[in-house]
């Protein structure tokens, strides 16, 4: 790598780190026999695939020039940064010889908006598209769908991308246009839609073809948004709500959500001695409950609890406000009441229920199969212990729980709330 190559890294990776929907879950493209890489420092993120693996991909910018001029972005036009631009060969050297020196095992490239969205678009296509044509690139990479790009540039990215990304920035149409006058709903939305047109058909084509006909592959990790959490006025539940939509219906893998730096003095974004970080984790909770226990968006936040407490994970928040739910009897309830117990998660619940067919459980049992029993064991029966009789008072089970205090009044060490679970 030259040193001009080198300036331009240490610019676009930095200027990238803003960025958080960087994840490589989802493909299961394969390497060829004349091929290079599979998707199963500086520049480098890590991320992890659905099944725990630990990733690394080239997180970069194609540039940081733009001509919008968005409060919230450190690359927007007003600011007074260093600016720098790779060229598209600069990009895919760049990730081939970091992946032959085992720093990688793929891309995630964003960028700027320069000279216009089709042009920037184009680029990021021609990046793709030489890995995977004349570098038989089979590792993961993820790419921007920027908002107001042809259809037809979309569609050739997802023929070369495993994930395509369209930022919607903010949670709600006047927010984005109070600080990002030239971005709307609409736009974002285009590719979205376009997207998930395509992904259906595409996959839909793939099941109806034989196996010895080779299947079409079109973004087969889907796509994802983020959203700025903390630069405008949104409840938890405004953003709950739009992310169960997005789920809904524009069937996304995931959204993300990057909590506001303060990296401006714009008086149109609030002034934060930090980044919002623990509201940014417990919507990822919120988040892994809605997409993988179940739980509906109203039943996390509601009007009454429009956002989420700060100190108790949402799945034990909403234990403490349903005390007519529990305690759970593991022996009979259904996976789907066992799901919702607190300090038990997807793998543990779906063991209980195979387990349990062939005795009944005890509180030894539930610890080998790996339930957190100092958050569990308020909201549970089992074969040998009933805490009923102690009564289901949430303001206490709330206290012992933050402080340490396990049912008999023991002290416990509690340790750090899990992310899940």
């Amino acid at each position: 790598m030259n040193h001009r190559t080198g300036e331009k890294l240490k610019i676009l990776a930095d200027a990238a780190k803003y960025d958080v929907s960087c994840s490589s879950s989802g493909s299961k493209r394969k390497n060829t026999p004349d091929g290079l890489g599979n998707a199963t420092g500086m520049g480098i993120c890590h991320t992890y695939t659905q099944d725990g693996r630990c990733v690394s991909l080239l997180k970069i910018l194609l540039t940081n020039h733009c001509i919008f001029d968005c409060a919230y972005c450190v690359s927007r036009k007003s600011n007074d940064v260093k600016r720098a631009a790779f060229t598209v060969q600069e990009v895919v050297d760049l990730t081939i010889n970091f992946y032959k020196r085992n720093y990688i095992e793929g891309l995630f490239l964003s960028s700027g908006i320069f000279k216009d969205v089709d042009y920037t678009m184009e680029r990021l296509v021609r990046v793709a598209k030489k890995l995977r044509t004349e570098h038989k690139f089979n590792g993961y990479i993820h790419l921007k769908a920027i908002p107001g790009a042809s259809d037809e540039l979309i569609h050739e990215a997802g023929l070369y991308a495993d994930r395509l990304s369209v930022n919607l920035e903010m949670p709600s149409e006047m927010s984005l246009k109070k600080v990002a006058p030239e971005k709307s709903f609409k736009d974002a939305y285009a590719p979205m839609n376009f997207l998930k047109e395509s992904i259906d058909g595409y996959r839909a084509e793939s099941k109806a073809l034989i196996k010895s006909v080779h299947k079409p592959n079109f973004a087969p990790a889907g796509q994802s948004t983020q959203m700025v959490i903390g630069a405008s006025p949104e409840t938890d539940q405004d953003i709950l709500s739009l992310s169960a939509t997005l789920y809904d219906k524009q069937s996304l893998k995931r959204v993300y959500y990057s909590g506001y730096v303060p990296i401006s003095d714009d008086n149109r974004l609030p002034t934060l001695s930090a980044p919002p970080l623990r509201r940014e984790n417990r919507l990822y909770q919120a988040d892994w409950l809605m997409r993988f226990y179940g739980f509906d968006a109203h039943e996390i936040v509601d009007d009454n609890n429009p956002m989420l407490d700060p100190d108790l994970d949402p799945k034990l928040a909403y234990a403490l406000r349903n005390p007519a739910l529990f305690p759970v009897d593991i022996n009979t309830a259904p996976l789907e009441m066992i799901l919702r117990i607190p300090g038990v998660g997807v793998k543990s619940a779906r063991k209980i229920v195979q387990s349990r067919r062939f005795q009944p459980l005890r509180r030894e049992h539930l610890k080998k199969i790996g339930i957190v029993w100092k958050r569990s064991q308020y909201f549970l029966i089992c074969a040998d212990k009933d805490f009923r009789q102690l009564g289901f008072d949430p303001k206490i089970i709330r206290h012992r729980i933050l402080h340490g205090r396990s049912a008999s009044g023991r002290h416990v060490d509690t340790g750090q709330l899990a992310l899940f679970g």
